[in-house]
């Protein structure tokens, strides 16, 4: 037979199929069977389901090709803006059918959103405290490191030399993150390897909030050059680059052992493109 089953296979297959969907296939017609109307009715979906199911097939081996599939991204505020973002147009060119859901989310929070498998991918900063780099929990692929420039309100008298010593800012107020926040940690560690500890009179996680308070003179800061791509007071702030270049490092993270998924794979990609982009 066509079908490589013998007629009591094939009799049987169809007793299974009537009890599944609770109504008689066949009836008697003289010597042999006819098709009853419900069966009839029944062969009528049969194109469909079978169609149904070669497209299952297809997304599944696109799934496995990384061609399909979702990845929860989990990322704080300025690398949405700076590699999330530019990362899911890469992706959207490329594999229109892979689809990134964006979280905004800081560390330590974000590791522990990773390992609750609420997030598949987390963009984050090295920072004291955070993981190792050899963490055996998570695979780790580095993309940037970020230079920190010192943020002076404009007419500051160390805005004419074209870089800035730390150092010669012992004396200023200081405007920083909160102390759980990484870049506060990474900030406070520069002015200390300068040989001072900061005098922090204002504290905001807000980048905009830091300038506003730095352009109305209430002190001076060092900020990611990324977070300068929104800077709404650019007139009222001298920016410089600090000598020793102090930079965070920007690296994305997932669990260990998922990097081989093809969807994470592609994702990683796509931010390591996104974070080799020239700066606008």
């Amino acid at each position: 037979m066509a079908l490589h089953l013998t007629p009591s296979a094939v009799s049987q297959q169809l007793a299974g199929l009537a009890r599944d969907v609770g109504v008689p296939l066949l009836a008697k017609q003289g010597r042999g069977v006819r098709l009853t109307a419900e069966a009839r009715l029944l062969l009528e979906h049969a194109d469909a389901v079978l169609a149904q199911l070669e497209r299952a097939r297809a997304d599944l081996r696109a799934h496995h090709a990384g061609e399909v599939g979702t990845v929860r991204v989990g990322a704080f505020a300025t690398a949405v803006a700076a590699l999330v973002a530019p990362a899911l147009s890469i992706l959207r060119a490329a594999h229109p059918r892979l689809e990134l859901m964006i979280h905004e989310i800081e560390a330590p929070a974000c590791f522990s959103a990773l390992d609750n498998q609420q997030l598949d991918l987390v963009v984050t900063v090295e920072y004291r405290g955070g993981p190792r780099r050899n963490d055996p929990r998570y695979y780790r692929w580095a993309l940037l490191e970020d230079p920190l420039d010192v943020a002076l309100p404009a007419g500051h008298h160390l805005a004419r030399p074209a870089t800035v010593d730390l150092a010669d800012l012992a004396t200023e107020r200081w405007i920083t993150g909160t102390p759980e926040h990484p870049c506060t940690d990474i900030a406070l560690a520069a002015c200390a390897a300068s040989g001072f500890a900061a005098d922090v009179a204002h504290q905001t996680n807000d980048w905009t909030a830091v300038l506003a308070l730095v352009a109305a003179g209430a002190g001076v800061a060092l900020v990611p050059r990324l977070a300068r791509a929104s800077n709404p007071v650019e007139d009222a702030i001298s920016w410089r680059p600090v000598n020793g270049r102090p930079a965070r490092s920007i690296y994305a993270a997932v669990r260990a052992g998922s990097e081989t998924t093809p969807v994470l794979h592609r994702t990683l990609s796509a931010l390591r493109t996104a974070a080799q982009a020239p700066s606008p």
